[in-house]
């Protein structure tokens, strides 16, 4: 990922869920808002990542952040769990200068 770039936040479903509430609203008087069918709505509170545009409406009708910057925790390490990898091509290769 580029710097700058946003992500979806790992607990998006939480803040849709807490935004839902605090507004008094049940899952389908936000379906009907957003113009979505209550399954939209089901599947974004129980985890299911939605589409950017109804990321992009739920931010909107709801007044919350779902859409943050890039943390890239994606990264791995090679070789640190302490284990031999073995030799690779590059190795023997090396080895041979």
């Amino acid at each position: 990922m580029n710097k700058g770039e946003k992500e979806l936040a790992s607990d998006f479903s939480r803040r849709i869920i807490s935004a839902r509430e605090s507004k008094g609203w049940d899952q389908v008087q936000l379906a009907k808002r957003m113009a979505e069918t209550i399954n939209v709505i089901k599947s974004a509170e129980t985890g299911k990542p939605p589409t950017d545009a109804v990321t992009r409406k739920f931010e909107m009708i709801l007044g919350v952040s779902l859409m943050i910057e890039s943390t890239n925790e994606h990264e791995t390490m090679v070789g640190r769990s302490g284990q031999s990898r073995g030799m690779t091509i590059g190795d023997y290769l090396k080895d041979l200068r």
